[in-house]
């Protein structure tokens, strides 16, 4: 397998397992699990990070000089990294509500 290959398994690999913590987190927040949640949001971070991490190399790699080749996989692996982003996202902001709802009854 090739570089590039692999660079994009490791980080749809990555994200992957990001996206499904920001999942778990959500669902734990809306379980009132706020601390549970907290640490699946820290846990998917920090696979994010890694997957994150690889994407970066293949920008750096570009930025010095060595023209990459756009392959469906590494389509397919920025767009599992952008999903997984939004993912992070709604995931604070079910926390943040749930917190405020849980605060209200």
């Amino acid at each position: 397998m090739e570089e590039m290959e692999m660079i994009c398994f490791q980080i749809i690999s990555a994200v992957g397992a990001a996206r499904g913590s920001f999942v778990e987190a959500i669902d734990l927040a809306c379980e009132e699990r706020f601390e549970e949640a907290e640490q699946k949001l820290k846990e998917g971070n920090e696979f994010f990070v890694e997957g994150h991490g690889a994407h970066a190399q293949l920008i750096q790699q570009e930025a010095s000089g060595e023209k990459t080749e756009v392959i469906l996989l590494l389509v397919h692996a920025e767009d599992q990294l952008m999903s997984a982003e939004n993912f992070r996202i709604l995931a604070e902001k079910f926390i943040d509500l749930n917190r405020k709802l849980a605060g209200k009854k």
